[in-house]
């Protein structure tokens, strides 16, 4: 095996391979329930067609940023692309077991730990592996965010500002400002994301 190599054991392909089919179909099924073509869902979304056309049969892995805009302009949930079924919102406590979680090619694993439809607020644990970021470039939809970092240090970019956030520290700002995150160190990092539908 060649230095930096990374191995991933079959049981995780497989696992992500089925994971990318489902959010692939789960993706055209609700584009079509709304009667979009790719097209259209493109032009809401700043994502080629061919692109979106990938992810729904499942030959491109989206990053994480991609699936937020596209939960954003199909007017669902990031977790409505992950899960069919909900866990009941009434419960106190979430168990590891019901926190869906997808992870991208790049080895950025997004877990949701609790989605409040009722009161608007979606909270994930973002963990990235070294040098991997949520998006290619950065990107925007509805809502509003407060991210506090756990472990690593994160680069967060705003606008095109950068800013270098180390475990204990927080940002926030409004979903619709051009916005993507990165781990650049060589270490890994973790990050408390609370996204709020509205701004």
């Amino acid at each position: 095996m060649q230095a930096g190599t990374v191995f991933v054991p079959q049981e995780a392909t497989q696992s992500m391979a089925n994971t990318l089919a489902a959010i692939g179909l789960r993706v055209r099924e609700l584009r079509l329930a709304r009667g979009m073509t790719l097209k259209t869902l493109a032009a809401k979304t700043n994502l080629s067609p061919s692109m979106l056309s990938l992810v729904e049969r499942s030959c491109a892995s989206p990053s994480i940023g991609s699936l937020f805009v596209i939960a954003s302009a199909l007017g669902v949930t990031i977790s409505d692309l992950i899960v069919h079924e909900h866990a009941s919102e009434d419960g106190l406590v979430v168990r590891g077991s019901d926190q869906p979680a997808v992870e991208t090619a790049k080895h950025v694993v997004c877990r949701i730990l609790r989605e409040d439809r009722t009161r608007g607020v979606s909270v994930t644990l973002n963990e990235f592996a070294p040098n991997t970021a949520s998006a290619e470039k950065a990107t925007a939809h509805d809502g509003f965010e407060y991210g506090y970092v756990l472990e690593g240090t994160l680069t967060v970019e705003v606008d095109g500002v950068l800013y270098e956030l180390r475990a204990g520290e927080l940002i926030s700002y409004s979903s619709r400002r051009r916005h993507r995150l990165w781990n650049r160190s060589n270490g890994k990092a973790r990050g408390l994301w609370f996204n709020i539908s509205r701004d």
